[in-house]
């Protein structure tokens, strides 16, 4: 981890750390209160020569007190000192006990000793510091040689008796507290520093990019929006998150493989990260510049595409790949005339065996003939061998990461799985990342584009490039791109000349045929960006539509 990282870990956490400094500091407290309050009361006494006749003896006697004011102090703790003293204040101890609340101190190079006593009382400390001092000189006196009139050698005075303090000594609460409080912000740092080494999950960018040694071809910003997290593109174009999109077209269309794009799988390592929703508007962003775009929904598992773009479920890539219909006979068109679905279709009991048979291979490659780019959902990598099996079949692997919830070791799995088929992973597509872009650049949103929804496509695909109207076909919808009043006379309902079952604008009132609304005796299909509750069929990382007469449809339009 890098510096930037560890300061972020500590902002990120500092409730934390606040909390444990605060609590620290009130067990300081309390502990600070629990203690008795003992006071120190100190006297000071002068060591002398008693007798001197010359310089020379005056030299030699203070040289002789300056070394023996040292065992002086010791003295000042013996029985010999203090069983006196207990006599004399009628004290209810013993010299032992009392030597461990007396002290003798010897400042450097003086002959002053400082005697100290503690007690619970102001004035007995003081009192005892000051019978020791006395019975101190008169122990030397008896104990010191004498001089040739027969008097002690060194004599001690008391300079500064002891007074009784004011304030105790201990407990000093404002240390206590001040240490408590420190401590436990020391706690807080080190327990937040743990959380993050423990927590493995992505949450920067930067993070994807030192775990997965690719490059980030995309950062696509969080939306709350579920109704139109999968048509961000198509619904609100002048959004953040949807120039993010265009951001990732671009970069993916400028990325140096060595060969032309024209097969790309959109994959995650779990499932919630969003890849739905992210191969939705990649494919409506590329569609945007008039290339031929076919979005191939290859989750057999848990489809969700029809689900979420409100198109024709029961028939599309199973169906084709089971020889029951052609790819031009289950496309269907969404949004713009040259962006083309392929569903899931029916959910088969062996997806891996269809995925990887020849009739995928031979699917896509009549594919990449008939499109500029086909872009492919797949399933997670981690949970099943289905997106590696489509991935080594593609020109290259997007690998969608879902900030604040993709763990270390999951990237790491799965660019590991997409290596050992030998797929070419391009880069890493980061999800639910914040919008640090500010307000929009420009002026508001235009309305966005009228919108159809998609239909079954005739039994001939146009095999041009380019993005020319694809001609309408009898007992159809008419194909995006051409107006409202145009295509039917009432722009809520279907086609004059289309059966009932299918619809003319993306928004009308569905009919009977609806399968993903309540009128059809199908539940209203909902789904949820990041994280919660998805269409059904859907990753809790993509996004949510609700379909119903009145929700708003995949295409945006009330």
């Amino acid at each position: 981890m890098e510096l930037d990282e560890y300061l972020l870990a500590l902002r990120k956490r500092w409730f934390v750390i606040a909390v444990l400094a605060v609590v620290g500091g009130a067990l300081a407290w309390a502990y600070a209160q629990s203690i008795t309050p003992a006071y120190r009361a100190s006297a000071s006494v002068f060591a002398s020569v008693n007798e001197a006749n010359s310089a020379n003896e005056l030299v030699q006697g203070s040289t002789f007190v300056q070394n023996s004011v040292t065992s002086f102090g010791r003295l000042a703790s013996m029985p010999a000192v203090l069983d006196p003293v207990i006599d004399e204040l009628d004290l209810d101890t013993t010299a032992k006990a009392l030597s461990s609340r007396v002290t003798a101190n010897n400042p450097l190079n003086t002959v002053i000793l400082e005697i100290s006593t503690t007690d619970p009382d102001p004035g007995l400390a003081a009192a005892i510091s000051n019978a020791v001092a006395r019975q101190l000189a008169v122990t030397v006196q008896d104990l010191s040689p004498r001089t040739e009139t027969g008097q002690s050698a060194i004599e001690l005075t008391l300079v500064a008796p002891a007074v009784a303090p004011a304030v105790p000594f201990e407990p000093n609460t404002r240390f206590l507290t001040a240490s408590g409080m420190a401590a436990g912000a020391v706690l807080g740092v080190a327990l937040a520093l743990l959380l993050t080494v423990r927590d493995t999950r992505l949450r920067t960018v930067g993070d994807v990019e030192r775990v997965g040694g690719l490059p980030i071809l995309g950062t696509i910003v969080r939306t709350r929006s579920a109704r139109t997290a999968y048509t961000t593109v198509r619904t609100m174009p002048g959004t953040p998150r949807a120039e993010a999109f265009r951001r990732l077209q671009v970069n993916l269309q400028y990325l140096e493989t060595g060969h032309p794009l024209r097969t790309v799988v959109v994959t995650s390592a779990m499932a919630g990260e969003g890849k739905t929703s992210t191969s939705v508007n990649l494919a409506s962003a590329v569609a945007e510049k008039g290339v031929r775009v076919l979005l191939v929904d290859a989750d057999l598992r848990k489809p969700a595409i029809a689900d979420a773009l409100g198109l024709e479920g029961g028939a599309g890539l199973t169906t084709v790949l089971i020889g029951r219909a052609r790819l031009d006979d289950v496309v269907q068109t969404w949004g713009m005339p040259n962006l083309h679905v392929l569903t899931a279709g029916d959910r088969p009991p062996n997806p891996s065996q269809l995925l990887d048979s020849p009739a995928m291979q031979r699917l896509l490659e009549d594919a990449a003939q008939a499109y500029d780019l086909v872009v492919i959902d797949a399933p997670p990598v981690l949970p099943v061998v289905d997106a590696a099996l489509v991935a080594r079949r593609s020109d290259g692997v997007l690998l969608v990461t879902r900030l604040r919830s993709t763990r270390r070791q999951h990237l790491r799995g799965a660019l590991a799985a997409l290596e050992r088929v030998g797929a070419t992973c391009l880069g890493v597509v980061a999800t639910n990342a914040p919008d640090e872009t500010g307000k929009r650049y420009g002026k508001a949103d235009p309305a966005a584009p009228t919108q159809r929804r998609g239909r079954r496509r005739g039994a001939t695909i146009p095999r041009g490039r380019g993005s020319g109207a694809t001609p309408a076909v009898p007992g159809t919808v008419a194909p995006d791109g051409v107006t409202p009043d145009a295509a039917t006379p009432d722009a809520g309902a279907p086609d004059a000349g289309a059966p009932a079952s299918e619809h003319a604008i993306a928004g009308a009132a569905p009919t009977g045929a609806d399968v993903a609304s309540p009128e059809a005796g199908g539940p209203a299909a909902t789904a949820e960006v990041d994280g919660r509750a998805g269409p059904r069929g859907a990753e809790p990382g993509d996004a949510a539509l609700t379909s119903g007469p009145d929700a708003v449809r995949a295409s945006g339009q009330r």
